[in-house]
C-alpha cells in the first residue's frame, strides 16, 4: 500500500464512529453466560475470540469452561449498543449500569 492510501485509511479509521456497548459470551453446553462492556463493539468479538483460543483468561470459572468445552463452544452476542457521542464519564456510567442490568437479566457472570 502506498503512503497516500495508508494515510487515507488511517484517517478514515480515526474518524469512524465508535459504538460502546454490552456483549455476552454464551457457553451453551455448560449453560453459562458471561457479559462484558466494551468501549468499541466493532472490535470486541475478535478480542474475545483471541482470548478464547489462547486460553489467556484470569477468571477461574471462565477458564474451566474453556478447558472443558473448547473455544468453539462459545457464542458471541452483541446485547446493546450505546450512542457514540456520549462523553467519557456518561459512557462509563451508562456502561456500568447496563452491564449490571444484563448480568441480572441473563443470570450471567461479568468480565
Amino acid at each position: 500500500m502506498d503512503k497516500k492510501l495508508r494515510k487515507e485509511a488511517l484517517t478514515e479509521y480515526r474518524e469512524r464512529k465508535v459504538y460502546p456497548g454490552i456483549f455476552a459470551l454464551h457457553c451453551d453446553p455448560a449453560g453459562q453466560v458471561w457479559v462484558g462492556k466494551a468501549p468499541d463493539l466493532a472490535t470486541i468479538e475478535n478480542r474475545m475470540r483471541f482470548m478464547l483460543s489462547s486460553g489467556s483468561v484470569a477468571q477461574p470459572e471462565f477458564k474451566s469452561a474453556i478447558e472443558a468445552y473448547g473455544a468453539d463452544a462459545f457464542r458471541f452476542e452483541e446485547l446493546e449498543s450505546l450512542e457514540p457521542d456520549l462523553s467519557p464519564m456518561a459512557r462509563d456510567t451508562e456502561l456500568k449500569s447496563r452491564l449490571a442490568h444484563w448480568a441480572e437479566k441473563l443470570g450471567a457472570r461479568t468480565f
